[in-house]
């Protein structure tokens, strides 16, 4: 395919862009369990099949109704997680010095993110949240403990960090990350305070600021609450080039927020998508990516890639967040907006394979061998 030799030569010729360049990702942090289900137990440990669709699972709660149930949930692993800590962990794969915020614990950091932490001068607001990763062939389900997330707001941030050296990061910062809007309550005052309080007199970075925002499935969130924050969002075009992340989900919620009548999962379809949000928003960048494919637009128009998808996945938890990284990867590098989605769809597709966070020299390979 031509757009992946093109994404070839672009990544060789601007490697060396992202020389000097830093990044400052929050606010999130979960500890994840990945879970299969158990269909039939043969023996111990991990000998059973395993539901492995989401509409089989949820026949078996449903069979369950005026009786009872009785469901085993395997852990497979536990890991860093949260959209933030997922994101930035690929986001250093790359090579990208960066410095986290967020909930990795507050009195103590929990082993889970220990060498995260320290690789990312870690600043740890609050305590994490807790997912249960339920993960099938088809999709995932994340059931989730978030009440630690409350403490997350601009002034517990800087109590803990201190305003100078808060300041300090954020100026130096290339790409800015601020993701999973949907779980954390005081996420808009926090973008508030930024585009009222703190931008305005931030010193501009050359090559420019890149926002990144994503919101993590706003369907608990009411209507009313998702335009505020879309809005919120949209301010920080004042201070850079911002850019918002969906999957296919979050943009068809988006799109029936704003009526503009777009949820088809076609090429053409997904391209009308993120270039009406990108206009309702006037941002520069809007981005849809579904599991098979992946769409942008920007004011100079609309593209889609096919993705390398695979039937059998090794992990799909963080598979959106890795391609987060690796748009945003492409972005920091200068490439073009295709360029971005053919590096962001290969950063997913390695790590869904391989469980692992790829260098751009995997990425690279990874290409050259799709």
């Amino acid at each position: 395919m031509e757009y992946i030799q093109r994404a070839i030569q672009e990544l060789q010729d601007k490697r060396g862009n992202q020389s000097g360049k830093r990044a400052l990702v929050g606010l999130d942090g979960f500890v994840d369990t990945i879970i299969h289900i158990v269909a039939k137990r043969h023996g111990i440990g991990d000998d059973f099949s395993r539901i492995e669709t989401i509409e089989d699972f949820g026949l078996r709660i449903l069979g369950a109704v005026g009786k009872s149930a009785n469901i085993e949930m395997y852990p497979k692993m536990e890991k860093l997680g949260g959209n933030g800590p997922i994101m930035a962990n690929a986001l250093c794969a790359t090579g990208l010095p960066l410095t986290y915020i967020g909930a990795l614990g507050k009195n103590a950091v929990h082993p889970v993110f220990e060498e995260f932490a320290n690789k990312t001068s870690a600043v740890c607001v609050s305590d994490p949240g807790f997912t249960n990763a339920l993960e099938f062939n088809d999709g995932k389900v994340m059931m989730g403990i978030t009440k630690t997330l409350d403490d997350l707001n601009y002034e517990s941030i800087i109590a803990t960090m201190g305003e100078g050296a808060f300041l300090d990061t954020l100026s130096k910062s290339s790409l800015v990350a601020l993701v999973n809007w949907t779980m954390i309550p005081q996420m808009n005052a926090i973008f508030a305070a930024l585009t009222d309080r703190v931008l305005p007199s931030l010193p501009s970075i050359e090559g420019g600021r890149t926002f990144f925002f994503d919101l993590a499935d706003p369907e608990k969130r009411g209507q009313a609450d998702l335009i505020e924050a879309l809005h919120a969002i949209a301010k920080f075009q004042s201070f850079g080039n911002v850019t918002l992340g969906l999957n296919l989900k979050e943009g068809q919620q988006v799109s029936e927020a704003y009526q503009l009548g777009e949820n088809g999962e076609d090429a053409d379809s997904l391209k009308r998508l993120t270039a009406k949000i990108r206009r309702e928003l006037n941002v520069s960048t809007v981005v849809v990516h579904p599991t098979r494919c992946a769409a942008c637009a920007t004011k100079d128009g609309e593209w889609c890639v096919d993705g390398p998808y695979v039937e059998n996945p090794k992990i799909t938890t963080g598979a959106g967040d890795h391609f987060n990284a690796g748009f945003s990867t492409g972005q920091i590098l200068g490439l073009s907006p295709e360029a971005c989605l053919t590096v962001g769809v290969s950063v997913s597709g390695f790590y869904v394979r391989t469980a692992v966070s790829p260098s751009l020299n995997d990425i690279d390979s990874f290409l050259r061998s799709w």
